[in-house]
């Protein structure tokens, strides 16, 4: 009889502990995951707030520039365009991608027709502004370098597994990359620009 309780409570023991490891163990996949989407919400709000500081340097540079390139209001235009469209409420995080990048290409655009103008050049309100444009364009990519390693690796974890497992569970939903498009990839074209 004394066999047959220590036999139980072994086996009662192992099955235990057995129980709580597989605990420990969804306890840290789980924490694992939301760790991970947290890095992703913090990564997108830092590429929030310098986007929101770009869109305020926007509007001067494109008053300062006016004031020189009267004839270039087709690039101002569209900048001023995509600048509203990406404050909309309704915007999509894909649709926002893809405002962004093209509002990233204009501003190149503009960059490349004051650098084509010695008067611009010279102004000392262009000259700042372009600076803290070009400072905030350099945090921006870095942000974004962080935000696309943040993604990657909640992606990573959303698909191997046993995190896949937690994953499907939770009805976690893989994140987007930013990508910038081909057109982009390419060197920009002045001549194009001033005709």
């Amino acid at each position: 009889m004394a066999f047959i309780i220590y036999t139980l409570l072994s086996v009662a023991s192992i099955v235990l502990l057995l129980a709580c490891t597989i605990f420990i163990v969804g306890v840290r996949i789980y924490n694992g995951l939301v760790f991970k989407k947290n890095q992703v919400s913090k990564s997108c709000s830092s590429v929030d707030v310098l986007l929101k500081k770009r869109w305020d340097l926007i509007p001067n540079l494109v008053a300062v520039v006016k004031h020189h390139l009267e004839f270039e209001q087709q690039t101002l235009a569209e900048i001023t365009r995509l600048r509203s469209q990406v404050m909309k409420s309704e915007v999509g995080s894909e649709q926002r991608l893809t405002l962004e990048n093209q509002i990233s290409r204009t501003m190149g655009n503009i960059v490349a027709l004051i650098e084509n103008y010695p008067e611009l050049k010279s102004d000392q309100h262009v000259n700042q502004l372009l600076a803290s444009l070009n400072e905030t364009e350099e945090q921006i990519s870095a942000a974004r370098r962080f935000y696309n390693a943040a993604v990657t690796e909640y992606n990573n974890a959303l698909e191997m597994f046993p995190s896949n497992l937690v994953a499907g569970y939770l009805k976690y939903q893989f994140q987007e990359l930013f990508i910038t498009p081909a057109e982009e990839r390419g060197n920009v074209n002045v001549s194009n620009l001033l005709n």
